[in-house]
């Protein structure tokens, strides 16, 4: 069974995850980072791919994009970088980028070396549904990665409903339509679109990003959907405190907080 699946079935409330670009803050922390959040009892890890126009994100992980790919970050030294990553780290595990260096790389070797080293699903928010049915999703169910869609406010019932019916593992709501980077907490409308997406009784759970970064939007996010992806707060923590264990530690501290 697919680890993200396996999660979802073990653990139904209060899941984890968090985000850190690869090749940040240095070209091979990718590993002692991914150890060090199993080890603090994180969820699951979304890795992310670094690109130049990394059009969802804000200033934070944008500029760690920058410093990866300066670097010399690729997919192709991730990829290297993940190949015995099983060998010491159980936790579900999530490749999110941009289409473009996909492509470069190819979508069928890309499953195929996601596969290879234990990568369990991908998040690409440039990837249009219509493209995903149509061109990767058969691609992907051969190499069993799940390819997870995201939601915002502004999608319609009709294009969740779609969503939910043809993807498995998890949906990923975007809090709001920004792009990424802390908030201090969800204001009424963000909080009624978590209740209108709830009501909706969806066949797949759901986490929630963007803007968690402290003990009041951690707690909205858990009331309204499965779990709370993390990600803007622990890239910039990783890039203020070393090593990355103690960077961790900061992190749960902020969510105390």
């Amino acid at each position: 069974m697919n680890r993200i699946n396996q999660l979802f079935q073990q653990k139904k409330r209060n899941i984890l995850s968090v985000y850190f670009t690869a090749g940040y803050p240095h070209l091979n922390d990718t590993l002692p980072v991914l150890r060090a959040l199993q080890e603090r009892g994180i969820d699951m890890v979304e890795i992310g791919i670094p690109f130049s126009d990394p059009m969802a994100d804000g200033p934070v992980i944008q500029a760690s994009s920058t410093v990866a790919l300066r670097n010399g970050m690729t997919l192709k030294v991730l990829f290297d970088q993940l190949k015995d990553v099983r060998k010491s780290v159980s936790i579900p595990l999530i490749l999110m980028g941009y289409l473009n260096p996909v492509m470069q790389f190819g979508f069928e070797s890309f499953c195929r070396a996601c596969a290879e080293t234990g990568i369990d699903g991908v998040i690409l928010p440039d990837l249009p549904f219509k493209d995903y049915m149509e061109n990767y999703k058969a691609t992907a169910d051969r190499y069993n990665i799940r390819i997870i869609m995201l939601i915002t406010p502004e999608t319609s019932e009709e294009r969740v409903r779609l969503i939910d019916e043809h993807t498995d593992g998890f949906i990923y709501m975007v809090s709001s339509a920004s792009t990424t980077g802390a908030q201090q907490s969800f204001g009424e409308n963000k909080q009624a679109y978590f209740r209108r997406i709830n009501a909706m009784d969806l066949r797949n759970p759901r986490m929630i990003g963007f803007g968690i970064s402290n003990r009041a939007t951690l707690e909205a996010a858990q009331e309204n959907a499965a779990g709370a992806i993390i990600g803007s707060k622990f890239v910039t923590l990783l890039g203020e405190i070393s090593p990355a264990e103690k960077a961790v530690e900061a992190l749960m501290e902020a969510l105390r907080k």
